[in-house]
């Protein structure tokens, strides 16, 4: 299965179909949600990264319980904006996650995901380490989720809501 843009994957999605988030790192790899109205994201939980075919697995049966019909897979560019081998990796593994479950998926640039997420969570939430570990990957990919349905719904907003008057 080929990977979509936002606008082409939102176009595939029938009403009330959700989104999953997904933000792939080394050792886990964060779960998210959208509302069926595709407006917010929600952290939802992380799995421990395992050969690809097991998650594929348990990625299609959160999806299935859920009513996921959608992926936004997280694509970690450089600093830069390029495309590098982190980026590939990225980008083959949500190929292969699309083929495996026959879900849509798309990718959206997560740059900074985790690190924004860390720093909210030392400085307004107060977490340990420890305690941050549990819930930063869920975080990141909701972050990054909620970054690619806003930027979504701002693209599809009629001329005239943003005109003044």
């Amino acid at each position: 299965m080929a990977l979509f843009n936002i606008a082409e994957l939102m176009a595939t999605l029938g009403p009330g179909q959700r989104l999953l988030g997904i933000d792939p790192g080394a050792k886990s790899v964060g779960i998210a949600l959208s509302d069926v109205m595709r407006m917010v994201a929600s952290p939802y939980g992380a799995l421990k990264r395992e050969k690809l075919s097991v998650m594929a697995g348990k990625i299609k049966g959160i999806s299935r319980e859920h009513g996921v019909a959608g992926i936004i897979a997280g694509l970690p560019l450089s600093l830069d904006g390029t495309f590098g081998p982190a980026a590939q990796a990225a980008r083959d593994w949500s190929l292969a996650l699309a083929d495996l479950t026959g879900i849509p998926t798309a990718m959206w640039d997560e740059r900074m995901s985790s690190s924004v997420v860390n720093r909210t969570l030392i400085g307004e939430a107060d977490m340990s380490r420890k305690k941050r570990a549990e819930v930063v990957d869920k975080m990141a990919a909701a972050y990054m989720l909620q970054g690619a349905l806003d930027r979504y719904a701002s693209q599809s907003r009629p001329s005239w809501f943003n005109e003044e008057g």
